[in-house]
């Protein structure tokens, strides 16, 4: 049976914790939680070990970002000392930063932006509220979108909705590869907007090791642009990430309200037991098929939601 096994920080297992609440199974001793997916069987150790093991580990695993070694702090900020790690100076530069929403969702597409900053707006994106999304309410995503869209703010919006993206999972592609994918053409579209422009670098939010990104895009004969970095949480560090972070999400709110729209019924963000309710709901008044046109299907809470029928 396939297995990886990564160690993380105890933040990060926190995170994982949460989000892996609905489908949690008795812990074996020693570790802090298990949960098992449609993917993969996870187990998170005290020593910060974790380990995926089942038919589909690598989409479960590509969800965290390992924890890195040889970082160091400058200030209040860690800044990890890898080739792919961005220089200080690029937060203050002309520069493009990408992010991406609606992977954790099973309601809803993957919509992944990429934003280019120039370095005489950087004020400018402060005053207008630009900051890491997580940290902004929903209202507030929307009018700050709305305000950058009608910036000079060269941007690249994608969106893999759930029907095309359950086509590639069924294919083999695992959610780690559909973001490396998108977040490399979302990046390479917006280098063709931006031609000539003066660009001191690439910033992607990262989501897998370097690496891995690499690999995932080389297997489909694409190569990574030059001066392209990589970092943990970059959308706190970057008003390029940031910005991009926002138009991604505002753009997952829209396509929320269209499916809801369409299904009839409001669609709960998440994978709770609330998205498991609303599952069976779907299914007893539209049929499971439409589940391909709204959902991430292979989510354990297709499963879970039988027992609601």
């Amino acid at each position: 049976m396939p297995q990886l096994v990564n160690r993380y920080s105890s933040l990060t297992i926190g995170k994982m914790q949460q989000h892996y609440t609905a489908c949690m199974q008795e812990p074996p001793q020693g570790a802090i939680f298990r949960a098992k997916t449609g993917n993969a069987v996870i187990t998170a150790y005290k020593s910060g070990k974790v380990v995926f093991q089942g038919k589909n580990p690598e989409t479960e695993a590509d969800r965290w970002t390992p924890e890195q070694n040889g970082q160091k702090k400058t200030g209040s900020k860690t800044f990890e000392t890898s080739p792919y790690a961005p220089p200080e100076t690029l937060f203050t530069s002309s520069h493009i930063g990408s992010d991406e929403a609606g992977t954790g969702d099973y309601f809803g597409p993957i919509t992944t932006a990429a934003a280019f900053v120039k370095q005489d707006q950087l004020e400018l994106l402060k005053e207008l509220g630009v900051q890491d999304s997580k940290n902004l309410s929903d209202t507030t995503i929307r009018k700050i979108a709305t305000n950058l869209m009608h910036l000079d703010l060269p941007y690249s919006l994608l969106v893999l909705h759930n029907k095309k993206y359950n086509t590639l999972q069924k294919k083999g592609w695992s959610q780690g590869k559909m973001k490396a994918m998108l977040h490399h053409h979302a990046i390479s579209k917006l280098q063709q907007k931006i031609s000539t422009a003066p660009l001191d670098g690439i910033l992607i939010d990262q989501f897998c090791e370097p690496h891995i990104y690499k690999k995932h895009i080389a297997s489909e004969q694409q190569e990574m642009a030059e001066n392209t970095y990589f970092m943990t949480k970059a959308e706190g560090s970057s008003l390029a990430v940031a910005a991009g972070s926002i138009i991604a999400r505002a753009s997952f709110l829209n396509e929320m309200d269209n499916l809801s729209n369409r299904v009839g019924f409001t669609l709960p963000k998440g994978a709770s037991k609330k998205v498991d309710v609303t599952i069976a709901r779907i299914i007893k008044a539209k049929g499971r098929n439409v589940l391909n046109t709204c959902a991430k299907t292979h989510f354990a809470n297709t499963k879970k939601a039988a027992q609601y029928m």
